[in-house]
C-alpha cells in the first residue's frame, strides 16, 4: 500500500496511492486523524486503509500537489557514510566507519515530490549536491529495541534525497546538511507488506537522464535493523520519524570532475518497488 499526503483544491489531504490516481480519506477520518502522523500515532493504519477503499472519491494525480509524505514528521535522521566510496577523499577510499554515524535534517529542508529543488544563494550554490537514499519510515514507538526485533517497527520504505552543500559541511554536517529546499522525499511511503526486505532493494539515481549513482540495499555497511536499533538506543523513535539510510558513491561531490546541481537540472531517483521522486532544480 502507498499512503501520502497532498493538497487539492487548495485543501490538505491523505490518503492511498496506486501510482496514477489517489484515494483520499473520508471527511469524518480526516476529522479525525488530521494528518497522517495523526492516523499512525493512534495505529489506526487499517483503518486508513478501509476507509480510503470504501471512499470512491478517486483523483488523478496530476490534479494534485504532492507534500512530503508525513508532512510534519518528528524527526528526520541521517546515517552519514553507510557505503563504501571514495568520497570525500578523492582516489582513496576511507576505511568503513566502526560507528553509525548520524545528523539531523529540518522539515524545512524537504521538498515533495514534483516540487523545485531550491538552489542556496551565494557561494554555496557552488557545492549544491544531491544523493540518493532509501528512507526507513517508523510505524510505532521504538526505544532500546535490538537488531533482531528492531524491523517489527517499520511502517514502510520511501525514496530521499539528502541535499548537500558540501562546502559548508566542512563549518559543519548541520549547516551544510539543512539548507532550505534543498533536498526532498517522496512520492509516497510504501508500506512493509508490498516490498521484499531493504537489502533486496535497489536504488537508482538520474541526472538529466542520465544514471550517476546505483546500488542495492545489501551494500549498506550498517544494516536497516542495525540503524533502528542504534538510533533507539539513543531516543525515542516515535511513529512517522523518518531514518534515511545513507547514500552510494556516484554523487555530484565525488565525480571527476565534479558535479553540482544547476539551474534547470532535473534529478530523478527511484527505488524499486516504491516509485520515482522527480525534483527540478532551481
Amino acid at each position: 500500500m502507498n499512503i501520502g499526503s497532498f493538497i487539492y483544491d487548495g485543501r490538505a489531504f491523505y490518503g492511498v496511492f496506486d501510482e496514477e490516481q489517489v484515494s483520499p480519506v473520508s471527511a469524518e477520518f480526516l476529522a479525525d486523524f488530521p494528518t497522517l502522523r495523526d492516523a499512525l500515532d493512534a495505529g489506526a493504519l487499517e483503518r486508513l486503509a478501509q476507509d480510503a477503499k470504501d471512499h470512491t472519491n478517486r483523483i488523478n494525480c496530476d490534479s494534485i500537489e504532492f507534500l512530503p509524505p508525513i508532512p510534519n514528521p518528528r524527526k528526520i535522521i541521517c546515517v552519514g557514510m553507510n557505503y563504501p566510496k571514495p568520497y570525500p577523499v578523492d582516489g582513496v577510499a576511507p576505511p568503513n566507519p566502526e560507528n553509525i554515524i548520524l545528523f539531523g535534517k529540518e522539515r524545512d529542508t524537504l521538498q515533495a515530490h514534483n516540487a523545485a529543488l531550491e538552489i542556496p544563494a551565494g557561494d554555496p550554490a557552488n557545492s549544491f549536491d544531491y544523493e540518493g537514499e532509501i528512507a526507513v519510515v517508523i510505524g510505532k514507538s521504538a526505544r532500546n529495541v535490538s537488531v533482531g526485533t528492531a524491523m517489527d517497527y517499520v511502517l514502510g520504505y520511501s525514496v530521499f534525497n539528502d541535499g548537500s552543500v558540501r562546502d559548508w559541511q566542512r563549518h559543519s554536517i548541520y549547516a551544510g546538511k539543512n539548507f532550505a529546499d534543498s533536498g526532498a522525499w517522496g512520492p509516497w511511503i510504501t508500506t512493509v507488506d508490498d516490498l521484499p526486505p531493504p537489502e533486496e532493494m535497489h536504488l537508482s539515481v538520474s541526472l538529466n537522464g542520465t544514471q550517476v549513482q546505483s546500488a542495492l540495499g545489501n551494500e549498506m555497511i550498517f544494516s536497516v535493523g542495525e540503524q533502528i536499533a542504534y538510533v533507539s538506543s539513543l531516543f525515542a523513535l516515535r511513529p512517522g520519524d523518518v531514518i534515511a539510510t545513507g547514500s552510494p558513491d556516484g554523487t555530484g561531490g565525488s565525480r571527476t570532475p565534479k558535479r553540482y546541481l544547476k539551474t534547470g537540472d532535473t534529478v530523478s531517483m527511484t527505488v524499486s518497488g516504491i516509485g520515482t521522486l522527480l525534483n527540478t532544480v532551481g
